[in-house]
């Protein structure tokens, strides 16, 4: 008897307080404009709902990144691989190669599709440096360093007239070089001696450059030169200057213990010139260039290196499997089993360093200690890698008829090359201390 008066006294109860509650919503809002404060739930239901959309693991590519990681794949399998012997043998890139790699768009992967490029992001740059660097580093090595330092550069500094100029040259048909290495500056970068004068409308340069990749196919020089010696680093510009102009003389390649058939060289610029508008990006900022286009190559760097030690272990597992000693396969053996899997640990921590640092240059973020984190560990593991690989053939790994040895080779050039180990030691430090300090 009383519970439909409870009942209907209930939802007079709540009538009345939905009334009040909108009354009072609408009196704090609309009249004294108070904004409404939301309860620490509802803040975090919202931060939920806000980021609800997954990324995904770093592993996980994109259709077009997958795309082209399988496409190279092929690529490298089918027309590199069966010259990398010839080639390390000639010490230089055979032309059928380097002919595949500009007609299936690999020297110009990030340049725009309006200047003749495929368009791509830096993380379809990093797979492809990897697949290729599994088969050879050589020709990964000229891939890397064609992208990710001389177009890059372009595209993001050059002007419009420039970009029309070079860009489609350099993605189809045209090798480009970064000359910034002098034989009196390293790790010291900074410290160039190569000279540019200005004369008139004109610049003359002078100077020399040391261990310049791609410089003996390449077409275009980018030159890092003073243009004003007195203001110290900040007079260092940066210069097009093109093969066949007067006074470039490129000397033969080096003899070097790895990556033979990259051609490094040593360039002597004597009396130069070059117009004004040959400048690249604005006066005085090379340095800015030279320190920041280095991060992105040194993630191009860490795709060499774990593309190597991966095309290592790819021809070495195998093989334990196969390898009959006491009756059973030797992957069989505990031992061998533990020093396997420490290896591929090993590898798959650095291919995430790597990786992440390049989700980051497509994010527009500063990479800087990540990139010297990826291509330091990355260079040292694929030493490591290597080196274990030879351990686990046995003799047949120290002989040329297997490419173990190889791989190994052209991985020292890891810990070397754009900062060594222990520049990537001090730069990680100096990130280190900004954050603390």
């Amino acid at each position: 008897m009383y519970l439909p008066r409870l009942k209907t006294s209930f939802f007079f109860i709540l009538h009345t307080a939905l009334i009040r509650c909108l009354c009072s919503i609408i009196i704090r809002t609309y009249i004294f404009n108070i904004p409404l404060r939301l309860t620490q739930t509802r803040k975090v239901h919202l931060c939920i709902s806000k980021f609800n959309h997954n990324p995904g693991p770093l592993t996980q590519f994109t259709d077009d990144e997958m795309m082209m990681k399988d496409t190279v794949a092929k690529l490298a399998k089918e027309e590199i691989a069966p010259l990398v012997r010839k080639m390390e043998k000639e010490g230089k890139i055979d032309d059928n190669v380097l002919k595949a790699l500009f007609e299936n768009g690999l020297m110009g992967l990030e340049v725009p599709t309006e200047y003749g490029g495929a368009g791509c992001n830096f993380m379809s740059t990093i797979l492809t440096v990897e697949e290729v660097a599994k088969v050879d580093g050589a020709v990964a090595a000229l891939v890397d360093i064609h992208n990710t330092l001389v177009n890059s550069l372009i595209i993001k500094v050059a002007s419009e007239e420039q970009k029309q100029k070079y860009l489609p040259k350099l993605a189809q048909n045209y090798a480009g070089s970064f000359c910034l290495t002098e034989p009196s500056s390293g790790s010291d970068a900074f410290s160039l001696k190569t000279e540019a004068k200005k004369d008139g409308n004109d610049y003359i340069i002078n100077g020399t450059k040391m261990w310049i990749s791609n410089s003996d196919i390449a077409g275009v020089f980018l030159v890092f030169a003073n243009a004003n010696p007195s203001a110290g680093y900040r007079g260092i510009t940066t210069f097009f200057v093109e093969r066949e102009t007067p006074g470039v003389t490129v000397a033969k390649p080096e003899e070097k213990l790895g990556i033979k058939a990259s051609g490094t060289c040593m360039i002597h610029f004597d009396n130069v010139r070059i117009p004004e508008s040959n400048i690249l990006g604005q006066f005085g900022h090379g340095y800015k260039y030279a320190a920041g286009f280095l991060n992105e190559g040194r993630v191009g760097i860490g795709a060499q290196m774990i593309g190597i030690a991966q095309g290592c272990l790819d021809a070495t597992i195998p093989y334990t499997l196969e390898r009959k000693q006491f009756g059973k396969d030797i992957f069989s053996f505990q031992s061998l089993q533990h020093q396997i899997a420490q290896v591929v640990t090993e590898l798959e921590c650095a291919r995430l360093l790597v990786y992440n640092a390049a989700r980051l240059v497509d994010a527009k973020k500063d990479v800087m200690k990540e990139a010297a984190m990826a291509k330091l560990i990355a260079s040292e593991t694929a030493l490591r890698v290597t080196a274990k690989c030879i351990d686990f053939m046995g003799g047949v790994g120290f002989t040329t008829d297997f490419p173990q040895e190889k791989h190994f080779r052209d991985s020292k050039i890891g810990t070397i090359y754009e900062g060594t180990s222990n520049m990537q030691l001090s730069t990680i430090a100096k990130c280190i201390r900004r954050e603390y300090s």
